[in-house]
């Protein structure tokens, strides 16, 4: 039997800084280095419309990173989206932290198994208190909430209407701004 080595956060950064990794499409997920896939039009074109939309929702109260690191236990993953705490500045010196997180979004076509069983073990143990995946397949929005362990209690799926997140109650999120082929 093969064992496999587990890769820490610290040594996936000196491989970065080596230039090992450079011209790869890769991202740090439960000790691995996986590949990512690359980008179709239909999760490009809905990663920066949801992007600009989140922006503009949350200017001022929060800040919307695309497909950016961040920095978790035993993986550093790069969301499609990640809206973190403010003031930016702090990610000067370090991606955002789980504590820095108010939720994640993956952008899901070709890489939707990935997404709902890997990603949301990874960010449920890190206490990622909500997840989303717009899923493209299905047209729909699966919001997770409650992370307990490697798991979220909590699941919605949304076609139409609005979301409110949790960390920002007062705010409607529209379904139609984020599932944009119907």
């Amino acid at each position: 039997m093969k064992t496999l080595y587990k890769w820490t956060v610290e040594d996936y950064h000196n491989m970065i800084e080596s230039g090992l990794l450079a011209d790869k499409s890769v991202e740090l997920l439960e000790g691995n280095i996986v590949e990512m896939s690359p980008e179709g039009i239909p999760h490009s074109y809905t990663c920066q419309s949801v992007s600009d939309y989140l922006r503009e929702l949350f200017k001022g109260k929060a800040s919307v990173r695309d497909a950016h690191p961040i920095t978790l236990d035993n993986s550093e993953p790069e969301p499609d989206l990640a809206i973190v705490r403010l003031p930016k500045n702090i990610y000067a010196q370090h991606h955002p932290y789980p504590e820095d997180i108010y939720w994640l979004v993956e952008i899901s076509n070709h890489t939707l198994a990935k997404d709902l069983e890997e990603k949301s073990l990874t960010y449920a143990r890190n206490n990622i208190a909500e997840y989303w995946v717009i899923d493209l397949v299905n047209n729909q929005v699966v919001v997770s909430t409650n992370p307990q362990g490697n798991q979220y209690q909590n699941k919605q799926e949304f076609t139409t209407g609005t979301i409110n997140t949790l960390a920002f109650p007062n705010v409607a999120i529209k379904v139609s701004q984020l599932l944009l082929f119907k």
